[in-house]
């Protein structure tokens, strides 16, 4: 055995970027959400633990830091888990989702009801009963299926009664 100090080498920028995801992957899954790193500088103390700090592995992990081009959040931190793209996309369904007050609603909250329809007049009906003043309040939604209409409700029993008098008629 020698007693010579074994100096390891920069990584190279590929194994930065597979530290630099794990590192973001980490802080994510712990805390949620990235809160501490916004520029290639804040990943520098962990590099710095494994190599020997350098101008050379600075530039290696700025590197890294701009081959991976991830996007930020509204507060300069940066975003693992999607592409500008991605970003771009939730940015554009979040404002349609606000502009048309949209809400998540268990589906569990709901009852369904088959309206077995024949197929030749299945779609004139679901547009009646899309149209209708007397079902606008208990029909939640409905969907065609192959050999009727699903129906969904918050009121199951009102909603069978109503339909099955227009039946019966």
């Amino acid at each position: 055995m020698s007693d010579t100090i074994n100096l390891r080498k920069n990584p190279s920028r590929k194994e930065c970027e597979k530290i630099i995801k794990k590192i973001l992957m980490t802080e994510v899954l712990e805390r949620g959400t990235n809160e501490h790193f916004k520029t290639a500088s804040d990943f520098m103390s962990y590099f710095q633990s494994l190599y020997p700090a350098s101008d050379s592995l600075t530039k290696q992990v700025q590197r890294a830091v701009k081959a991976l081009g991830m996007p930020k959040d509204e507060k300069g931190y940066f975003i693992i888990n999607k592409t500008e793209a991605q970003l771009n996309q939730d940015r554009e369904i979040s404002f349609i989702m606000d502009k048309c007050n949209s809400t998540l609603v268990p589906f569990e909250n709901y009852q369904t009801l088959f309206l077995k329809a024949d197929n030749n007049y299945k779609d004139y009906l679901y547009q009646l009963l899309s149209e209708s003043e007397t079902f606008s309040d208990k029909i939640i939604t409905m969907i065609k299926s192959s050999n009727g209409i699903i129906l969904f409700t918050e009121n199951k029993q009102q909603l069978e009664i109503m339909i099955n008098s227009l039946i019966n008629k």
